[in-house]
């Protein structure tokens, strides 16, 4: 399934949810796979929205050595408020949420796990990204908080990977879009579009990472590993 040493270690982040829960079986299904961490809110208590709970969870797993990290978090709904259909609809409040789950909380994540990453062999971390957080794509406007917070996403793991490949040059950190997933996320936007089943769209996310090399590393790619446009 992933080209990485055998026995290679995988961390999924966000594991309780649809694509994560489908990532991390997936990974448990392959037999290179030595070893799959699952956390999540609801399982281990890791809230991506609090630096003290990533911070803590990063500390229990000491100094173990990730091959694979994938950050499965993020919501279009947040208590109760979906994504705006107009500006007019804005409140810095749900603004400010969606950023502190969708950008500041992986951003957070990448600042406590990615230290994890192998340094000698090679090591990926993909983050769930959505195709609506790319600025050039944008036709029809819409979801402003939501777009803005996967726009700032996109930026953020851009960055990181510049500075993560002057350690670990192998390295491979990408952006993902899944597609649209048939999962409580989607469910109430996904009129006339066609939805995979979580464990297909973990298929094609992880067959993507695989074929991306340290090259590629910053992108922004589709599920069908097509390059996304900023």
């Amino acid at each position: 399934m992933l080209s990485l040493e055998p026995g290679y270690t995988a961390l999924v982040i966000g594991a309780s949810g649809g694509i994560g829960a489908a990532v991390a079986t997936m990974l448990e299904e392959d037999p290179r796979c030595g070893d799959v961490i699952r956390l999540s809110r609801s399982g281990d208590g890791l809230d991506v929205t609090q630096e003290a709970s990533i911070a803590h969870h990063a500390g229990r797993l000491g100094e173990k050595a990730v091959d694979l990290l994938f950050c499965a978090t993020g919501a279009l709904t947040i208590d109760g408020i979906g994504p705006e259909k107009t500006i007019r609809a804005i409140t810095p409040e749900a603004m400010a949420a969606q950023f502190a789950l969708n950008a500041i909380g992986p951003a957070l994540v990448l600042k406590h796990f990615a230290p994890l990453l192998r340094r000698d062999r090679r090591a990926i971390a993909g983050f769930l990204s959505a195709k609506v957080g790319s600025i050039g794509d944008n036709r029809l406007g819409g979801w402003i908080s939501y777009r803005a917070s996967k726009a700032a996403l996109n930026q953020i793991l851009r960055t990181a990977s510049i500075e993560i490949a002057r350690t670990r040059p192998q390295a491979l950190v990408a952006a993902l879009h899944p597609g649209t997933v048939a999962t409580g996320l989607s469910a109430s936007y996904s009129v006339n579009h066609e939805r995979f089943e979580p464990l297909r769209s973990a298929g094609m996310l992880l067959s993507v990472l695989d074929g991306l090399s340290a090259s590629g590393s910053g992108g922004f790619y589709g599920y069908d590993g097509k390059v996304i446009e900023w």
